[in-house]
């Protein structure tokens, strides 16, 4: 089972980006210190490593990392590793190209930044593979599970991370421009100054010693001045639920909302600047479904659950959000409420029924209304917000959020209004349920 959603968004201050490196050590390596480093002031084995070879900086400043070791990931790492400290904020990047054809595909050349030299440490990196998948790595707490946050894209040209508080975020180069900018992935992790900085090689394979040069090689504390704007960056983020790890399907500048499935799966539904788009799960160029003079969509639209009609909410005509519905590929809306404003949240496993939020009177309930127009019928009469209905696969529940307690919690009911019972009782404010296909979650 897998999930799509808009990453939580991040706002970075607006200041030149370059790439940054991190890396850890075991808790007893053989350190050397070199005036032969350039950058960085040490290096070592970090790890259990049978195969080993130093970093060398070369006559162009290009940094020639060799490094062996099993893996980094689980819990512990096992790779070579070159690196200063650095204290607050900064960016790092470099261009890496692997030396030598063949190899494990998943060996890693790696920007990292990590706690302690231990082969457990917290840690975060930018991670090249040996079959050109970048990503985002880190560990959260001392011996935790490695996770990763993969990039829309392959072999960058060139690749960097940046700090900004506990804010860590990959940059990247598009093959298409020299523009080097975050690409999506971030992630926000405690750790503690000074920290490990540097390049961090491995095989993959301990028998293995594999090696990666690092050129365009930039360290650079990052500044923060008051006059610094905030620039909003978004992402739509696949996350398979047994990993827990995620991959960005697409990074923009622009605000995104509510990624939906298509039936088939192979396509992901968003609104952006009041315009519904269909996005390959496998990321590319979002292209704009023609929903004619609807042209203010927001982000409450779904699907029919024969992936043949859209549902969308939409405020052109009159400033205040009605729902209307289109062919799945574009085409003139039919509008189905005329009471506004009217939210769209849910359509019935046959189809023939749309569950939505109405604000009526001053009152924020629970509605449905045949799919084909008709009379609306109030399903919730709580004081206070109801909202965000969705049917289970089979039909027999309305789950909604409420806070009729006090909290926003999730709430459930016959699909006539029926038998409303609460659902979570907790610290957090719990909005949007959406049962599983299989109706087990």
């Amino acid at each position: 089972m897998k999930i799509s959603k808009c990453s939580s968004r991040v706002s970075l201050r607006a200041l030149p980006v370059h790439l940054l490196l991190a890396s850890q050590v075991v808790c007893a390596p053989s350190i050397t210190r070199s005036a032969e480093l350039g950058l960085f002031e040490h290096q070592a084995d970090i790890g259990r490593v049978s195969q080993t070879g130093p970093a060398v900086v070369d006559a162009a400043g290009s940094y020639l990392v060799s490094g062996g070791g099993e893996n980094m990931w689980f819990t512990n790492d096992a790779f070579h590793f070159v690196w200063k400290q650095v204290s607050g904020d900064f960016t790092f990047q470099a261009a890496v190209d692997w030396r030598g054809a063949g190899g494990n595909a998943h060996r890693k050349a790696c920007l990292m930044i990590r706690q302690s030299l231990t082969a457990d440490s917290p840690y975060v990196d930018v991670a090249v593979h040996g079959d050109g998948l970048t990503s985002l790595q880190f560990r959260e707490t001392p011996g935790g599970l490695t996770h990763e946050i993969q990039a829309n894209l392959s072999r960058p040209p060139l690749v960097g991370i940046g700090r900004q508080g506990e804010v860590f975020f990959l940059t990247a180069t598009d093959p298409s421009g020299p523009t080097l900018g975050p690409a999506g992935p971030f992630m926000r992790i405690k750790l503690s100054d000074p920290v490990y900085v540097g390049l961090a090689v491995c095989a993959h394979d301990d028998k293995a010693l594999e090696a990666a040069r690092f050129s365009q090689v930039v360290l650079q504390a990052r500044e923060n001045r008051a006059d610094q704007k905030p620039i909003l960056h978004a992402s739509i983020e696949i996350v398979p639920i047994n990993s827990k790890d995620r991959r960005v399907a697409y990074h923009t500048l622009d605000h995104i909302e509510a990624p939906n499935w298509t039936r088939d799966n192979q396509f992901l539904l968003f609104n952006s600047g009041g315009r519904i788009f269909r996005l390959p799960v496998t990321g590319g160029k979002p292209v704009e479904i023609d929903t004619g003079f609807a042209n203010r969509c927001n982000n409450d639209h779904g699907l029919s659950p024969d992936g043949l009609r859209l549902a969308i909410s939409d405020q052109s005509r009159g400033g205040k959000s009605l729902i209307y519905i289109l062919p799945a590929g574009g085409g003139p809306p039919k509008p189905i409420t005329t009471l506004a404003p009217s939210y769209w949240h849910g359509w019935s496993p046959d189809g023939t029924t749309l569950a939505y939020c109405g604000e009526r009177n001053g009152e924020f309930d629970v509605y449905t209304i045949p799919a084909d127009g008709g009379e609306e019928k109030r399903l919730t009469t709580a004081k206070g917000l109801d909202d965000g209905p969705e049917y289970t696969p089979d039909g027999k529940f309305i789950y909604f959020n409420s806070d009729r307690t006090g909290t926003m919690q999730i709430w459930r009911m016959k699909p006539d209004g029926s038998d409303q019972e609460q659902v979570t009782a907790d610290e957090y404010n719990n909005w949007f349920a959406h049962p599983s296909p299989d109706g087990k979650w």
